[in-house]
């Protein structure tokens, strides 16, 4: 099957990663690397497709949150490329994690010493980024047990790879949190003196996402985490708004790689009066040509959409309109031209001169950029053009 023959597939546009990754190391500090976040399916865009990409661009060091996430990357990509999982790593995969070398966070205490005795027991060396708590209040190791810390670091050298000392920020991209973030960066700094004094050296400091590589230059250390910018989209609308006001002047150097594409599979029409779909959520008030569309919730496109979502066929901005079920959905397609079976549907993306953004799709769903991508369904296929 091809992707084209699918109910929807997504296209993944290289050219336009390759400008946004040379937007993002115009911003990099000299001898900053990037890992480059691939959680949540690569925000959507597809593991198995973005791992290869990124390499071919340069990018050899990645992030992921967990184990599922982590088998997919190995499973595509080069030999050359590192991983680091950031998130949880249950006891029984900790072992195939040491085997293959992933770099991993440890967060607590507890969860230490039990990659240390793993760590021995296999003779394997774990590969460790000790997360610090500096005021999300999340995961991280809080001052009180830096002492405890240090003693099993020192104790257990030959089992440990110290490769990094990190930390999360709660909302770079929201001036609301300055303050929070600036008492952040000033514990992290005594973290980093309290390790010196000690006698701990990691390979890499890192505490800077997306945002705060824009937002806070300062934080960039070692390492960025960069994760939504790559895909070509900002944190929030605040980050960009930031930035085009220091620069004086409009000129959005990022664009989404993602298109979102399906195709109408039938066409009727509906007389005045009429109720279209399940219930009676949307009656027709003339008469009204409808397509539909094999594409529901159940593949990404959020019933809250129904009777708000837009659409683009044949170059016109279309509304969807009744319920979206779990399967399909309808189009009124009353004014546009030659529409037929098969004719191309965008969700997201451009066609002609109209364009339906991420950001405009997910305020009409009330969902962050980041969850309606990463909640886009793994099985729709993926090509890159």
């Amino acid at each position: 099957m091809t992707p084209e023959s699918a109910s929807s597939f997504i296209e993944i546009d290289s050219d336009l990663l390759r400008k946004n990754l040379a937007f993002i190391r115009s911003k990099l500090k000299k001898g900053v690397k990037i890992s480059a976040v691939i959680k949540g399916n690569a925000y959507g865009h597809g593991i198995d497709q973005m791992v290869p990409l990124l390499e071919t661009e340069g990018v050899k060091h990645f992030s992921v949150y967990g184990i599922e996430e982590a088998n997919a990357f190995h499973e595509t990509a080069s030999h050359e490329a590192s991983l680091m999982i950031m998130g949880y790593v249950d006891r029984e995969n900790l072992e195939t994690v040491l085997r293959r070398g992933d770099e991993f966070f440890v967060y607590d205490i507890e969860q230490l010493k039990v990659v240390i005795e793993m760590a021995i027991k296999t003779e394997l060396t774990a590969k460790i980024h000790v997360e610090v708590e500096t005021g999300m209040n999340r995961t991280g190791i809080d001052e009180s047990q830096l002492s405890e810390l240090v003693d099993l670091i020192s104790e257990n050298r030959e089992r440990l790879h110290l490769a990094g000392v990190c930390t999360h920020l709660a909302g770079a991209e929201s001036i609301s949190n300055y303050y929070r973030i600036k008492k952040q960066r000033a514990r992290f700094k005594s973290y980093l003196s309290f390790f010196k004094k000690k006698g701990v050296k990691f390979e890499t400091r890192h505490i800077a996402c997306s945002a705060a590589l824009l937002r806070y230059p300062k934080t960039q250390y070692d390492m960025v985490r960069v994760g939504i910018l790559i895909y070509g989209f900002w944190p929030n609308r605040e980050t960009l708004i930031d930035y085009i006001t220091k620069k004086e002047q409009y000129e959005d150097p990022l664009t989404s790689v993602l298109t979102w594409k399906s195709k109408v599979m039938t066409i009727k029409e509906v007389g005045a009066g009429e109720y279209v779909g399940y219930g009676t959520s949307y009656l027709t008030n003339r008469k009204t040509k409808i397509a539909v569309v094999p594409v529901g919730y159940a593949y990404g496109y959020s019933r809250i959409l129904s009777n708000q979502g837009r659409a683009l066929v044949n170059g016109q901005r279309v509304g969807v309109i009744g319920t979206v079920n779990m399967n399909m959905l309808t189009l009124d397609v009353t004014e546009v031209e030659d529409i037929k079976k098969g004719s191309e549907v965008v969700f997201i993306g451009n066609q002609g001169e109209q364009r339906i953004s991420v950001a405009s799709f997910g305020e009409m769903s009330s969902q962050l950029n980041y969850e309606l991508l990463s909640r886009l369904p793994h099985n729709i296929p993926r090509v890159i053009i």
